[in-house]
Formats: structure tokens, sequence, C-alpha cells
């Protein structure tokens, strides 16, 4: 069998976001399907990650990429002014007038060369995985060009996104945009493959006339290799991740204060400015420790010298019960105790508890949170606390190549 995978995010890029297309070219050809990955020449990334490696069995292909760079509007808007901030408010717009994306544009180049490459090697099926959402157009591009089969692989809702914004007339827009190419996707896609329930029954909602699978992400235990635990002095608990949309610090850095423990909170990844600023006001001195974004073999290292991990997840008014990140499975491989700060009737609350990787409290709970913590903070300071080990079972049936083998077993059937 040969696949196409199509992805916006793929190394140099940096970010979660990268981690599943990459294992997917990582683990298909050794499963022994012929894989080509096409991927932006440079889309203008926010972060970059050159550590990162390619994998050699795969073959790359690159489309030039001719739309605006990504962006992190609110803090560009609050460092610039005068007509500076204009400049930037109107770069921001234009942005926004792109639909159902600002990467929309790389259809103009993307297209064609999926199209190109489908018949000159003999694809079988083309994958596109988002976000964005504006990638599957490249999908129902090459299934009516060449009767290539379209799975389409979405790693966040196309519906009810957690993060979105809708509280504005552009945000409607953009929502009702995004909307139709969920419909695109259901109604054109062979086959709809989704990392979570909750995304799968989004899709099967608008009557897919494919088969609607959920392949969730998986537990890369390799990629921790040779990283050590050394217990710290004091109790750290570490957050790797940027924060964009709902995801919010403020009810846990409120309960580490109230807490008044002899403890670290660190965070690792870009962390908003007005939540900075806020933090500040908690007076909580050499207790917080704010890492700028770094590379994914140091987030991984940071990871493993913890104590324990927290893992945020919005309440969202509900849509925030679906969503099982790659960090959910990405905490759990680092064998780490994990506070879990995420909706307690949910798919990453259900998970942690099945494999015992630690606590769940509740988002807005800070009382809860502060409890949390003083118990980690007592057990660490009596003795430590032990790594999370798992079952062989349960580490074979989590692992990354186990979602892997799933998804290329949905080829053979699709092709």
């Amino acid at each position: 069998m040969k696949v196409l995978l199509v992805t916006m995010y793929f190394p140099p890029a940096g970010g979660g976001g990268v981690q599943r297309s990459l294992k997917l070219a990582q683990y298909l050809p050794a499963l022994g399907v012929e894989t080509h990955v096409l991927a932006p020449d440079d889309p203008k990334w926010v972060h970059t990650d050159p550590e990162l490696r390619v994998p050699t069995q795969a073959w790359i292909h690159r489309a030039r990429y001719l739309g605006p760079r990504a962006r992190k509007p609110t803090e560009e808007l609050r460092a610039a002014e005068g007509f500076d901030r204009a400049l930037v408010q109107a770069q921001v717009t234009a942005r926004r007038l792109l639909l159902p994306d600002a990467s929309v544009t790389w259809n103009l180049t993307a297209i064609p060369a999926a199209i190109r490459i489908a018949r000159r090697e003999g694809i079988d099926a083309v994958i596109t995985t988002s976000p964005p959402p504006s990638v599957h157009f490249v999908g129902a591009a090459v299934q009516k060009a060449t009767s290539v089969r379209w799975i389409a692989d979405l790693r966040d809702p196309l519906v009810a996104n957690q993060h979105r914004r809708d509280d504005t007339a552009a945000a409607r827009v953009r929502q009702a945009a995004t909307e139709q190419v969920a419909k695109l996707v259901a109604r054109r896609a062979d086959a709809v493959t989704c990392v979570s329930d909750a995304i799968a029954e989004e899709v099967r909602g608008l009557q897919a006339r494919g088969p609607v699978r959920v392949i969730s992400n998986g537990c890369d235990f390799d990629d921790f290799a040779g990283l050590e635990y050394v217990p710290g002095k004091r109790f750290r608990i570490t957050h790797t991740g940027s924060f964009f949309g709902k995801r919010d610090p403020r009810p846990f850095l409120e309960a580490f204060k109230q807490a008044d423990l002899d403890a670290v909170a660190r965070f690792v990844g870009d962390f908003r400015s007005t939540d900075r600023e806020w933090a500040e006001t908690l007076g909580l001195g050499d207790r917080l420790e704010l890492v700028p974004y770094a590379p994914r073999g140091e987030s991984l290292r940071l990871q493993r010298d913890s104590e324990a991990l927290l893992l945020l997840v919005p309440d969202a008014g509900g849509r925030g019960k679906g969503v099982l990140s790659g960090k959910v499975y990405e905490y759990i491989a680092a064998g780490r105790p994990i506070l879990a700060v995420v909706p307690p009737d949910g798919a990453a609350a259900a998970l942690v508890r099945e494999t015992g990787a630690g606590v769940v409290v509740a988002p807005d709970d800070v009382e809860g949170i502060r409890a949390a913590l003083v118990d980690m903070q007592a057990r660490f300071a009596n003795g430590g606390l032990d790594s999370v080990e798992l079952a062989k079972r349960d580490e074979d049936r989590l692992s990354r190549r186990a979602r892997v083998e799933e998804l290329a077993a949905l080829v053979e059937e699709m092709v």
C-alpha cells in the first residue's frame, strides 16, 4: 500500500501538534506501508524545533506556503503602540478574513502538488490531518481528481472546539465556515478517524458516508528512554504546553498560593502576559518558574525531572469533556504522577483514573486543587512520590505504535 499524508505541522515545526503526523510517518513504513508526506516548505510557524528528526523511511515532499505567518495577536497588540499597533491590528484582521482559517491559502500549492504525487507515485489513500480545518480541502480535491481513497484525521473538533471564540460576529462567521468543512468531511471522506469519542460522535451526527473510527493518540515510551528522575530538594509540579483559548492557569495558581507549600510550580511554554501580570500579584517569588518555549527534547526532560505533572483542560461550557489531547498520553509516558485539573466526567479524567496515573480535580475547584497539592507535597516529604508504572499489557495497548497499526488496518480496509 502507498499513502500520502498531508499535514500543516511537520518538522521543522515545533509544538505538540507535530507529534501525530511525525509518528505516523515513523511507524507506517515500519508496518510495510510506503509513506509519502506533503507539508509546507515554511509556513512561518510560531515555533520551530530543529532537533526533531524527520523519519528516513518516509518520502517527504514540500509545497510552497503562500499564506500569512502564524501569530500570537494578543501578545503582539499588547506590545505595540501607535502606528506599529495599527499595523499589527491590520495584519491580524487580514488573517481573520481568510476562511475557514488563515492557512487556507496553502491549498493553492498543496492541492496541485498532492494530485501530482498521487498520480506519479500510485498512491492508494490520502490522509489529511487537522488542524487546520482547511487541510481537508486537499483530500477532497485528490479524491475527486484521482479516485484515491480519502481518510480525514481529526485531532480537534471541527464544530464544538473548546478553545474557539463565539462572542463576535467575525468568530461566528469563522465558525460557520468551519462547520461547512465538517459537512464536507462527513459527506465526502471515505473514512474519518478521530482522537476521541466526542469528536467521533460529532462527525456521526453529520451522517458520515463512511466509517468513523476512534484512533486516539498514544504514549511514546521510547521518547523518555535515558531520561532519569532525580528527586528535587523541593516539590516541583510542571505544566508543559502553551496557553491559548480558554486554557486558564489562574484557579491552579490561586490554589497553589493558598496551599503555601515549599514547592515550585513550573510552566514550560508560552505563558500569556496577562496571566503573568496577574500571577505577579500573588507574590509567589521563586515558587513560580516560567520557562519559555523549549524544544521537545528539553520539554520531555523537564517532565521527567518533576515530582508531579499538571494537566489543564477547561470545561468550556461542557466542550472540554471530550478533549483527549496528546498531552495526556505524553504525561502518562513520562511516568510522574499527574494532577489532572480537568472535567471530572470527561475523557481525560477517565484515562487518568483508568491508568492510575494521578488524581482528578474539577477545573474551577480551587479548594480541591489545594487539597490535592497538599497531599502530593506531604507524600513527597514523607518518602517520595512513586513513579507511575503501567502493566505491560497497558503499555502495549496505549503505545503510539498500536494506534498507527489501527490506522494501517483501516487504510487496508479502505483500499
